[in-house]
């Protein structure tokens, strides 16, 4: 699939800005804006005429070009940079000869691919942490709004201990701050140019390499590395690996969104709209679409991003295949981080809770979930071990017979020798026996505020 076609697939798995930014056009313009810089920082230091980097700069935009014949000749040069610039060549000397000859002077392919690739994902960068910003914020208003809205806590599949659903968003927003911080450390280290030259010495420029840099450098707004990266690819694979964990983070709200969505838990439900998440014979269904979009990107980057960092052990001065692997894996990995992002978004802005539905189902454990507060509660007059055995006992004859954990626990004289029937009632009140969760969700609050700062700064 090509990046710049249209399929019935495209929408459900990538946002539309981001197909715009890793189309076949992006990434061709990526490369002529490279051209186009390259050129003034040459004339401003008079290796080649103004009037040339002029010339050359009045045809660096993609729409000059046919990427059809750009794209056929790229099966036989190898990459797209060769037949791009040797359009560009040609269409420069069809006004001015002279000029021609100081299209892409002094740089490789790979200089103008690798930095065309840095501005898309510049831009790509961008859309993430806007829509990120967007998705923290109401993550934040899901962790204040349920706060105090009791929810089962359930490991293994199975009920555990009474939670909070605001202590369940808590966790959700604070994996989202840190993928934040770490795109943001990303950008500065993959925000630079590439510009070595044929085997990365520059020694096509003699002793001005370093200052062609610099200004190409400030002609794109970007950093000037230390030295060229063309085979070492740890900084663009940063940005795929981080990503991925982002997706995995989003992954993990969409499973348990779906979850909690089934029809035996039903307590929380992404949004309903016309034709979303219907089925083409049962009437009544309410499919979680959102979470399954989600989960299907969180299924196919990983094995996106492995291809990416196996493809790091590159050869000498310039990647032979390797290099090559990255061209579309990469683009894929932000296409697709890009759709389980807007989806994610748009669940969770329009999220729906039952919390009559979700006390209803924590009523039905019949307080079998406070068994660890009664054990503890006893463990300091009876021993631990003989504790933990009258409660166990007590939970599962609770559960066997339809009673609730009080009563059970009521007609015992072992207890209620220890414990008052008031202090017994206390322990087995899901309200009372939430630990920290209250300043848990402060302190995710309060996390994430500092992260929304750093970004803003």
């Amino acid at each position: 699939m090509t990046l710049d076609s249209h399929t019935l697939l495209d929408g459900l798995f990538a946002s539309r800005a981001m197909r715009e930014v890793f189309c076949d056009r992006g990434r061709v313009q990526g490369m002529l804006d490279f051209e186009a810089a390259l050129a003034r920082a040459e004339a401003e230091l008079g290796l080649i005429p103004a009037a040339a980097a002029t010339r050359i700069a009045l045809y660096c935009r993609a729409e000059c070009f046919q990427l059809e014949l750009i794209a056929e000749a790229t099966v036989r040069a190898g990459n797209p940079a060769i037949p791009l610039i040797a359009a560009l060549s040609a269409l420069v000397a069809g006004q001015d000869e002279q000029a021609a000859r100081f299209v892409h002077f002094g740089a490789t392919s790979q200089d103008a691919m690798d930095t065309g690739l840095v501005l898309q994902l510049r831009a790509a960068l961008g859309l993430f942490d806007a829509d990120l910003a967007h998705l923290g914020g109401a993550l934040e208003e899901l962790v204040r709004k349920f706060r105090h809205t009791l929810l089962i806590g359930r490991t293994w599949l199975q009920p555990a201990l009474p939670i909070t659903f605001g202590l369940k968003a808590a966790g959700w927003l604070s994996a989202i701050g840190r993928s934040r911080e770490r795109l943001r450390e990303a950008r500065h280290r993959v925000l630079v140019i590439q510009f070595g030259g044929a085997a990365g010495t520059l020694a096509s420029l003699g002793q001005r390499g370093i200052d062609v840099g610099g200004i190409l450098a400030r002609e794109l707004k970007l950093g000037v590395p230390g030295l060229a990266w063309h085979s070492q690819r740890d900084r663009v694979v940063e940005v795929a690996t981080t990503l991925g964990l982002l997706v995995g983070s989003l992954g993990k709200i969409a499973r348990d969104i779906s979850l909690l969505m089934q029809w035996e838990v039903a307590e929380v439900f992404e949004p309903r709209a016309p034709g979303r998440g219907g089925s083409s014979t049962l009437p009544h269904k309410h499919n979680p679409v959102g979470a399954a979009a989600i989960l299907a990107a969180a299924t196919r980057i990983p094995g996106l991003v492995a291809t990416l960092l196996h493809a790091m052990p590159q050869e000498h001065e310039r990647g032979l295949g390797g290099w090559h692997a990255e061209w579309e894996s990469l683009p894929e990995v932000c296409l697709l981080a890009s759709g389980a992002l807007s989806h994610a978004l748009e669940v969770i802005e329009q999220l729906s809770l039952d919390p009559q539905r979700m006390r209803a189902n924590l009523a039905s454990t019949r307080g079998v979930l406070l068994g660890e507060a009664v054990t503890l509660a006893l463990s300091p007059l009876l021993g631990r071990a003989l504790a933990h055995s009258l409660v166990e006992r007590a939970c599962c004859s609770a559960i066997e017979e339809g009673r609730s954990l009080f009563d059970v626990l009521a007609a015992q004289q072992e207890v209620t020798h220890h414990l008052s029937l008031a202090e017994l009632d206390r322990l087995c009140d899901a309200s009372v026996y939430l630990g920290l969760a209250e300043e848990m969700c402060e302190r995710a609050l309060s996390e994430y505020a500092r992260v929304a700062r750093g970004s803003e700064g």
